[in-house]
């Protein structure tokens, strides 16, 4: 077992049954021209966090231990994408619409891909969400299962939107979860404090949380 320092107590997890789940860093959200960007928002805030990210995901590389990517992305037809979630907003474009890197938050465009700096290996898991959380309608929770994973390690975009709606998801399936704080963004830094808040309070409804230096100091010494 590895016991690392982190709000609102030690988070305690066993390296064979951990997995780390880097949610949405896809160029639509990260990048300008994207879906991000066409909602107003400063991108720069949540590129900001790749090299960290990077950090983070060597870790779990360099021990073996499992990936899993998501991205948040439309079949071509839309026709996992409800009309309300298209309409919802104020974007100069709506999602399914070309932009800069091809058709927002569809499956295949160019904007959809994960970064480059974060980009699967081969043999991680990819995921395609439909929806908010990384459950709804992709089969995760039956394949974690089968691999034997009990704690997920979380990072991704956006703090209070997709990371923390697959964190509900995976603390009501019983998954224990640990957010990287550094490796985690919002457009909105009050949005990001606020989230990490509601996660970890209660004596960790949700989770725990800690900076990527106190998972890495924990990892070492326990080498």
């Amino acid at each position: 077992m590895i016991k690392v320092a982190a709000a609102p107590y030690p988070y305690i997890f066993p390296p064979g049954k951990t997995a780390l789940v880097v949610i949405d860093m896809q160029r639509d959200f990260i990048e300008p021209g994207g879906f991000g960007a066409a909602l107003g928002n400063d991108v720069s805030r949540l590129s900001a966090i790749i090299p960290t990210v990077a950090k983070l995901l060597s870790v779990f590389r360099n021990n073996g231990w499992p990936v899993i990517h998501t991205r948040e992305a439309h079949k071509p037809d839309l026709s996992d994408c409800p009309p309300a979630k298209i309409a919802r907003g104020s974007a100069s474009l709506r999602i399914g619409q070309t932009g800069a890197m091809g058709r927002l938050l569809v499956r295949g465009e160019a904007g959809n891909q994960i970064v480059d700096a974060l980009a699967p290996y081969n043999g991680e898991i990819t995921i395609d969400k439909p929806g908010k959380g990384m459950f709804w309608a992709t089969g995760l929770h039956e394949t974690l299962q089968d691999q034997g994973i009990t704690h997920l390690v979380f990072a991704g975009v956006t703090t209070e939107v997709c990371v923390q709606t697959s964190m509900r998801e995976a603390n009501d399936r019983g998954y224990e979860c640990l957010l990287i704080t550094d490796a985690t963004e919002s457009y909105f830094a009050e949005f990001k404090a606020v989230t990490i808040a509601m996660i970890t309070a209660q004596g960790g409804i949700v989770g725990w949380a800690t900076p990527l230096a106190e998972l890495e100091n924990a990892v070492a010494s326990k080498s």
